[in-house]
């Protein structure tokens, strides 16, 4: 199969990519080498899969870049991965996060219904398209909060509502998606993320809170002094889910397709797989031995309490369920920054 991975070089995209070409399929990756880490994800898929693939460094802003690339490939499957990811980037600076995130995505939708219709499209959407959930019925325990009335999850019932300009831009880019399906036929996938973490992840304080707060933690290993931020009071929850189960998820797609197009997902660890920002800081504490330092801010705007997808409908219609736990995962994410960043 042929593949075009658009944000390739990121943390997603360059795992993606290289499980595609160990499998022997191909790659093309389209990339503008914007984000921190994507220079170092794109030396390492060249250390691992030498010439093997085809790098194109440019913008999904660029249309005419993007439908020349769609017409020459003729790709199987696009994996639409770039996007602007920071809800902080999207208060500073609206009209980038609308261009990238928006733009960018019907850029891609015009490409492939001009000059490639049989194409799969799979879409890296988010959890944010419901805004803050604030309607939802909470209760707060020592390190967490819950939400009794959603045992298992959220799963793809609950309502849209796009807040702040980032849920507004990915949310577009989500409901366009599905309206290429339902209007011109295209076999689109949506899937709408709750937090993901691993490998060739170069996480910040504004996005990848799994691999910042490891990091965090090791930098407190070195000096025990060491003191960084929280947002609200950590007991915010999310499920994690591992970045190799997101890749499988991503490769079961096409022989699920039938099935699949015109479908939105949400995708996450589970239940089984929930954390809050207390509850991973106590894990590596004992992990490390060491005692975290956190320094508590006020609450992000629109940030929820909870978010834990309901997998019900993703194993229903594609035959997956994650299997890497938290104790696994998050061993593998401290190893993987030892070795990477310090």
């Amino acid at each position: 199969m042929r593949w075009l991975i658009t944000g390739g070089c990121g943390f997603l995209g360059s795992n993606l990519a290289d499980a595609v070409l160990a499998r022997g399929d191909e790659a093309v990756i389209l990339d503008n080498l914007s984000r921190m880490g994507s220079e170092q994800n794109l030396r390492w898929l060249r250390m691992r899969h030498g010439t093997e693939w085809r790098m194109v460094e440019g913008d999904v802003r660029e249309a005419d870049l993007v439908a020349r690339l769609v017409q020459e490939c003729k790709p199987d499957v696009i994996a639409h991965l770039a996007g602007q990811v920071a809800m902080t980037t999207s208060l500073s600076n609206p009209r980038l996060d609308f261009e990238v995130n928006a733009l960018g995505t019907l850029n891609v939708l015009e490409a492939v219904r001009c000059f490639s219709p049989e194409t799969i499209v799979l879409y890296s959407s988010t959890n944010k398209v419901y805004g803050s959930l604030e309607w939802i019925r909470y209760e707060e325990t020592p390190t967490r909060y819950t939400a009794p009335d959603f045992p298992n999850g959220f799963d793809e019932r609950l309502p849209l509502s796009f807040e702040s300009p980032y849920g507004c831009s990915k949310g577009s880019a989500d409901q366009y998606m599905l309206d290429y399906a339902r209007m011109f036929g295209l076999r689109t996938v949506v899937f709408r993320h709750s937090s993901m973490y691993g490998g060739q992840q170069y996480a910040t304080f504004d996005q990848g809170w799994v691999g910042w707060f490891c990091l965090q933690a090791l930098r407190t290993v070195q000096q025990p002094d060491h003191s960084f931020t929280v947002a609200g009071n950590g007991k915010q929850v999310r499920d994690v889910l591992h970045v190799s189960d997101l890749v499988r998820l991503y490769q079961a797609v096409p022989s699920h397709i039938e099935a699949a197009a015109g479908q939105a997902f949400n995708i996450g660890g589970g239940m089984g797989q929930s954390l809050s920002i207390l509850e991973l800081l106590a894990n590596l504490e004992q992990i490390l031995h060491v005692a975290l330092r956190p320094q508590h801010l006020m609450p992000r705007a629109s940030d929820q309490k909870v978010f834990v997808a309901d997998n019900t409908k993703a194993t229903q219609y594609l035959g997956w369920v994650p299997r890497v736990g938290c104790a696994e995962g998050i061993q593998q994410m401290v190893d993987w920054l030892k070795e990477v960043l310090l």
